[in-house]
């Protein structure tokens, strides 16, 4: 295989995983979580336990994708905005470890306003690191031309 034709296709699926992740997390951040006080107390547990587990189905190949691709660029290209990106990665993952799963489970025993307050107000940091990794990923494309 062409060495060049395969940090192309390389670079060509991690910015369409990263802008999909981009795409998911401004919805997530702007109309998914803010609507979860609506669901209402007695269903919510219940529902969150189907949001997590249906979620986690349409989530995980892609953000593997772009570990996986992101991980592939930094050893393959190298530089400073696949460095970066890949650090925006390690941010958005610990976020998510340390923020959102915790508040999840959380969530999932009953719905709780200050749980639910401080999952929109902590998403943020993904919501931002996501915005960012998709402007790197486009910039990428663009210098690799």
């Amino acid at each position: 295989m062409n060495l060049a034709s395969f940090n192309d296709w390389l670079l060509l699926v991690h910015v369409v995983v990263t802008l999909f992740m981009v795409g998911v997390i401004w919805f997530v951040q702007i109309v998914h979580y803010p609507l979860f006080h609506r669901v209402g107390k007695a269903g919510f547990a219940e529902y969150e336990r189907q949001n997590t587990r249906r979620t986690g189905y349409v989530l995980a190949v892609p953000m593997l994708a772009e570990l996986l691709s992101a991980v592939a660029l930094v050893w393959r290209l190298g530089g400073m905005l696949a460095w970066s990106g890949f650090v925006l990665l390690m941010v958005i993952w610990l976020s998510t470890w340390l923020w959102q799963v915790p508040a999840h489970r959380r969530l999932e025993q009953s719905f709780d306003d200050a749980t639910h307050r401080r999952l929109v107000r902590t998403n943020w940091v993904r919501t931002v690191a996501w915005s960012a990794r998709g402007m790197i990923a486009l910039a990428l494309l663009v210098v690799s031309r």
